[in-house]
């Protein structure tokens, strides 16, 4: 009796070891890659998966983005300036076959591939390009690492540079290079002023000069705002006609 009893345990742990082995459930975002005596015979999942144990193995290919950061580069660009980029990397797995297949591991393969694009794609661009134009870059970038990561089953939906690292002497040289930018922005608008100013008053002289009157009264506003200052010094402007016409008296 108790032989057949150990003999009936045995058995039914046999079973529950067999099925521990040959059962596997896959979550909605997993796929699984099976290999049958090492030969690839599809992908399975989600769900409810029957391997046959010591025969088929199988791994595991998550298909969720997977955010990945780019270690800082050093980048000389195109004018020659050195600096530190760091960017972080979007992209998930779109053929589970090919990127268990094709690539021993696609996690280091795109993370190399992406420094190394970084450097080649920031090098052909100047600095204010950098620092402006993130966008583009970003753009490009993104472009040129969704092509060489197709063949790995991997697409890169973004890439977005985090920071561009200046050296002091450089941010300095940026700053003297920004403030005579707003001098010469203020000159050119100061100017301007002038200008517009030059031309009113020139048309408020023909204004003045076609109605005598319109000069009398405004010698004696003069007068008021002068009075209203209530300064020690009093200035009595003296219209140029006047003068004209004594001069006149005087040459007879």
């Amino acid at each position: 009796m108790s032989i057949g009893y150990v003999a009936y345990l045995l058995l039914a742990l046999v079973v529950v070891m067999f099925l521990s082995a040959a059962i596997r459930i896959l979550r909605e975002y997993q796929r699984g890659v099976v290999f049958t005596l090492g030969r690839f015979t599809g992908v399975k999942g989600p769900g409810l998966i029957i391997l046959v144990p010591f025969i088929q193995q199988m791994v595991k290919v998550d298909l969720r983005v997977v955010v990945q950061d780019v270690p800082p580069q050093d980048v000389i660009s195109r004018d020659n300036v050195s600096v530190k980029v760091n960017a972080v990397l979007y992209f998930r797995i779109v053929d589970a076959e090919r990127a268990i297949i094709q690539v021993e591991d696609f996690m280091a393969a795109t993370n190399q591939l992406a420094q190394t694009t970084l450097r080649s794609v920031l090098g052909k661009h100047e600095l204010d390009e950098m620092l402006a134009e993130r966008d583009k870059l970003n753009s490009d970038i993104q472009e040129i690492l969704d092509q060489r990561t197709d063949a790995w089953g991997i697409k890169v939906s973004n890439v977005e540079i985090k920071h561009v690292d200046l050296n002091e002497s450089m941010i300095r040289a940026i700053a003297k290079q920004a403030e005579a930018e707003r001098l010469r922005r203020a000159k050119v608008i100061n100017a301007d002023g002038e200008q517009q100013a030059a031309a009113k008053l020139v048309e408020a002289g023909k204004m003045l000069a076609a109605e005598p009157q319109a000069m009398q009264l405004r010698y004696f506003e003069a007068l008021h705002d002068i009075a209203g200052e209530r300064s020690s010094t009093v200035v009595f402007p003296l219209p140029v006609d006047l003068l004209s016409q004594f001069m006149k008296q005087q040459g007879k």
